[in-house]
């Protein structure tokens, strides 16, 4: 005979155990399981007063900011630790929220794995701040091409001023980052740190920003997501495939390169160049 589910002895916590794990499995399958769709994101859009990140627990001003940044960190679903690290250190930053509003969000694509796919919906839970794209893991072969062709579908109702792709191992400064984007034209804008610097690394590759983190004008999105050369042509490096796109089609005409405020961290066993060197304090973005 089989035993019921619930029974007359069970208690109120060994119940609400039951009901509590029936429905976290419910919203992992609801929130995480693929579908056919371009995106499926587990953060909801800002709404369009607020000039908050959502790492922030301050009310949101009713001030207008200058300018909307979309941060689009890039990692894979077991940096666990490491997403946890970036939200700290992004909690702690200050900046001047009259001037910007920035948005983080840490993208990767389809979940696979039961384990992930639990603890992510935990983190949805907690932090709001994930996108998952609907494609197959990888870091070369048209992640980032998922990751930008898919923000018009999502945000285009609240569209963003500027989007950043970011790799998980960028240290970035936000204040310093705000004060330097302040006064950039909102179209045809590319920002970063141009590659090649000299006649020895990447050359004569045309010229890209590097991918440790750049900066697109929301116009330049909305053209990736529509245009049929990315489309076609995005397996490659990814930062090279970026800047290779805008140099075939003759966008991106407001290029800023950022050396040496942008930079690799020269480590122990690197040499120093023209995009890498050693630490430099309250500079915005060294990697790791």
């Amino acid at each position: 005979m089989s035993l019921p589910l619930f029974s007359k002895s069970s208690s109120p916590s060994t119940l609400t155990l039951i009901l509590f794990s029936l429905a976290l499995i419910g919203l992992v399958f609801l929130v995480v399981s693929p579908n056919n769709s371009g995106i499926l994101t587990c953060s909801r859009p800002p709404s369009s007063s607020s000039n908050v990140s959502v790492l922030e627990t301050t009310s949101p001003s009713t001030v207008k900011p200058e300018f909307r940044l979309l941060l689009g960190v890039v990692t894979v679903p077991e940096m666990y630790e490491r997403r946890h690290m970036l939200r700290n250190i992004f909690a702690l930053q200050t900046y001047d929220r009259t001037v910007a509003q920035i948005d983080i969000r840490y993208v990767f694509c389809n979940l696979t794995d039961e384990e992930h796919k639990v603890f992510i919906a935990l983190e949805i839970l907690r932090y709001d701040d994930i996108i998952i794209l609907n494609c197959k893991e990888n870091m070369n072969d048209g992640k980032t091409y998922a990751f930008l062709s898919s923000l018009p579908a999502f945000y285009g109702d609240q569209p963003y001023d500027f989007v950043m792709k970011a790799d998980d191992d960028s240290y970035i400064i936000l204040d310093k980052l705000v004060e330097s984007l302040r006064d950039k034209p909102r179209e045809d804008m590319y920002y970063g740190l141009k590659i090649p610097c000299d006649t020895e690394n990447f050359f004569p590759f045309p010229p890209f920003m590097e991918g440790m983190g750049y900066v697109l004008s929301w116009d330049l999105i909305q053209w990736i997501s529509t245009d049929d050369m990315p489309r076609t042509d995005n397996i490659g490096l990814e930062d090279m495939w970026t800047g290779r796109w805008f140099n075939k089609a003759g966008k991106a005409k407001n290029r800023y390169d950022m050396a040496p405020r942008f930079y690799d961290y020269k480590g122990k066993y690197m040499k120093t160049n023209c995009f890498r060197h050693e630490f430099i304090p309250e500079e915005e973005l060294p990697v790791g």
